[in-house]
């Protein structure tokens, strides 16, 4: 497993792409994002387009250890983007969208835990490449509301076990990539 961090617009995504044509013919890209309006839908589109055009897309952010389980055809890489989104919609979903104040933020954590342990026990389990892309959320001032300083808290404690079960972390800064592990 190799797992790309770094900033908003660092170029994660791009470095991500290159590293898996590097490595890999045939690679099936997880796209964890929901098109939830016109913006968003743009966002998608450009990231299709960048991507090459015979690489697999699987839509989805549930279970994911499952789709890197049971989807990948022979000889294929696999491309998470991204694990931030992924524990985002998990965290709406799982909460219902509830008020932030009523929520039960260890059960959340404990809930997103379990898919990001199946996760990289599917990785562990797979002999195929697999690049995961996450967003690095802990370098800014502290957020002014309950759930935005838990979801950072949250991402920051799973980039970490991400970090230490992968066989190598990149850091992406100004569309630079630096490898920052290696195993």
């Amino acid at each position: 497993m190799i797992l790309v961090t770094g900033g908003a617009r660092s170029g994660k995504s791009a470095h991500t792409e290159r590293l898996a044509a590097q490595h890999c013919d045939h690679v099936l890209y997880i796209a964890t994002s929901l098109v939830t309006d016109d913006e968003m839908a743009l966002r998608v589109a450009k990231h299709q387009a960048q991507r090459p055009e015979h690489w697999r897309t699987w839509e989805g952010f549930r279970d994911v250890g499952d789709v890197i389980r049971h989807h990948l055809q022979p000889g294929e890489g696999v491309m998470l983007e991204c694990v931030t989104t992924m524990l985002s919609n998990l965290l709406y979903e799982e909460s219902g969208g509830a008020d932030p104040e009523t929520l039960d933020f260890p059960a959340l954590e404990a809930f997103l835990y379990r898919q990001i342990d199946d996760l990289i026990a599917a990785c562990q389990q797979s002999s195929a490449p697999i690049f995961i892309v996450t967003n690095e959320l802990g370098m800014s001032i502290t957020p002014s509301n309950r759930l935005a300083r838990h979801f950072v808290d949250i991402s920051g404690r799973v980039n970490q076990k991400l970090a230490q079960a992968a066989e190598e972390v990149w850091w992406v800064v100004s569309g630079i990539g630096v490898k920052i592990k290696c195993r």
